[in-house]
């Protein structure tokens, strides 16, 4: 039988390798180091893989802030660099490139997401008010706090049980916030902090439609929405992939739409823009980005820069473009997801489902025989680097803290290792490598001991808290 042109018969697209959008240009060499070496390495920086030196990781999973690798486009844009102290050319084409792609008219930069969360905070938050979020990040609690603000956790349960498959883990639950208002009134909440693919649930998205449910909420009460844009786009990703009636819409429209139902974002722009530095508030209220260039002036420098520098300013506008491009984002999660896959196929157990920026390891029962207060994760992130010179974060009790009132520790339901994938930086050889040395640990698990804390900073304690091993 006669073939007709254009009719042949196709392999799936889905079963088919899906290679990275992009070719590698410049290469930096890894270091590899024997077991001795990292177990002396390990011991010298108190069990915390933050103060390993980067010159001694092999693979570094410890973070995708700042850790991407930027493109050629963004590259070029930084030797055009205008380095003006007022109104450097960089800063309107970074205007123009949020105003496009978030739909926000006002942009305040800023050094980095730090620095937006605090000038927020401290604008927006009277001393003794709340603010909801969908579950604590470390630094946009402390922010709070610092304000003399309240966190107040008003994710869905699920998000809290590791093994739950729900695709939208990051919905809030709408009856927490009514109770909230019931209980304490609505000018008791300064506003609503929405993440999207809530870090320490593990990278877990919300729908549009939980978004439009909670924007109608908060237009009810007269409370502003702010979003920790910082993992929007793969947010708007996730909605892409599992929500009806969004297969096939570019993710640059459905970013758009989440965006729309906020006031204003604060943004580490060392994740979804490219960016190895950098950050911004953005806003459509007038009064608060008035109040905000004022504060940055005093914190930061001039409104139009912010404590960055042109060529910052540029490559952040490019990167914003880069990162809505569909085939990027897909070739992003999907590597997430590689690793991911390969851990629970060994019976790794794993948050599920894998979120948009990492793999995170659920300590609690992969290191089953250890209590919470000997630090489970912490053990699990050092094993792993004597292991293989693979560099994981503790997300636990330890990045938990300490509660501000009682001073005992605040002991979290997820006990995770966060394996953190940088953008277009690593290969799925290296996915691989950090599989098999976590399969590895895995047999052997009963041996890896708990720890001790000796050091803990006052603030954010698990940046530079040091920590021995509990000899039986």
């Amino acid at each position: 039988m006669r073939r007709v042109p254009g009719r042949e018969r196709k392999d799936p697209v889905d079963k088919r390798t899906i290679a990275e959008p992009y070719k590698i240009k410049v290469v930096e060499p890894l270091r590899a180091t024997t077991r001795d070496y990292r177990a002396e390495k390990i011991r010298e920086a108190g069990y915390n893989t933050f103060l390993l030196r980067s010159e001694d990781v092999y693979i570094d999973l410890l973070t995708d802030s700042g850790t991407s690798a930027m493109s050629d486009n963004q590259w070029a844009g930084m030797m055009l660099g205008d380095e003006a102290y007022a109104g450097s050319r960089n800063f309107y084409h970074l205007e123009a490139a949020v105003q496009e792609i978030y739909g926000f008219r006002y942009v305040v930069p800023t050094h980095q997401g730090r620095a937006a969360e605090h000038i927020t905070s401290q604008l927006r938050i009277k001393p003794g008010q709340y603010v909801p979020m969908n579950m604590y990040f470390t630094t946009t609690r402390e922010h709070v706090e610092l304000a003399h603000g309240i966190f107040y956790d008003c994710i869905i349960d699920e998000a809290h049980d590791p093994a739950n498959p729900h695709p939208f883990k990051g919905n809030v639950d709408i009856a927490k916030l009514d109770r909230l208002v019931q209980e304490k009134g609505r000018d008791a909440i300064a506003y609503l902090s929405l993440a999207p693919c809530v870090n320490m649930a593990g990278g877990q998205p919300f729908s549009m439609g939980n978004l439009r449910q909670v924007a109608a909420w908060a237009r009810r009460h007269g409370i502003p929405i702010i979003f920790d844009a910082t993992r929007a786009v793969e947010n708007a990703y996730f909605i892409q992939q599992r929500e009806p009636g969004y297969a096939g819409k570019p993710v640059r429209e459905i970013l758009r739409e989440m965006m729309s139902y906020g006031e204003g974002c604060t943004m580490s722009s060392k994740k979804d823009n490219l960016v190895n530095i950098g950050g911004f508030i953005a806003t459509n209220n007038e009064e608060f980005f008035v109040q905000a260039k004022e504060m940055v002036v005093v914190y930061e420098g001039l409104h139009t820069y912010g404590g960055l520098a042109g060529r910052d300013m540029e490559a952040i506008a490019r990167g914003i473009y880069e990162m809505v491009d569909d085939a990027y984002i897909a070739s992003r999660v999907r590597q997430v997801e590689y690793l991911g896959s390969r851990l629970r196929e060994a019976g790794i157990p794993i948050v599920e489902p894998v979120g948009g920026h990492a793999v995170f390891v659920d300590a609690k029962r992969f290191l089953s025989h250890l209590p919470q207060e000997e630090f489970p994760a912490q053990a699990l992130a050092a094993a792993l680097y004597v292991d293989s010179g693979v560099r994981g974060m503790e997300r636990g009790i330890v990045s938990a803290g300490r509660d501000p009132v009682t001073g005992e520790h605040r002991r979290p339901k997820l006990e995770l290792v966060r394996l953190t994938i940088p953008r277009r930086v690593y290969t799925n050889l290296h996915m691989d490598v950090v599989a098999e040395s976590c399969i590895a640990l895995y047999g052997e698990r009963r041996a890896i001991r708990g720890l001790k804390m000796v050091y803990e900073p006052k603030k954010l304690r698990f940046f530079q808290a040091r920590f021995e091993p509990i000899v039986p």
